[in-house]
């Protein structure tokens, strides 16, 4: 017994703007089903006293510490700038 009907390629490639021949849905129909079937070989392992896992490696934050630091000069910073006025970059306006 097929896992997935024809009808549902056929809909799901519609929902997906997707234009596909009748040999097109024979392929998909018999290759989601294989997929299918295989997901539900892992529905029969036993999985008692398994912990759900978000990540295969134990892994804790791996970012830096959030501290404080200075920043640049901002004598530094202007000294870069191609145009500045009152201590601040100017920049081209974008809105009219």
């Amino acid at each position: 017994m097929s896992r997935i009907s024809e009808e549902q390629v056929r809909h799901v490639a519609h929902l997906a703007r997707l234009a596909i021949t009748d040999e097109e849905v024979e392929t998909f129909t018999a290759q989601l089903d294989s997929i299918i079937q295989f997901a539900e070989q892992l529905n029969e392992l036993d999985t008692t006293g398994v912990k759900p896992t978000s990540h295969v490696l134990d892994m804790k934050n791996v970012l830096r510490e959030d501290k404080s630091e200075p920043g640049l000069p901002r004598e530094e910073v202007l000294k870069n700038a191609p145009d500045h006025e009152d201590g601040q970059i100017r920049v081209p306006a974008i809105i009219e």
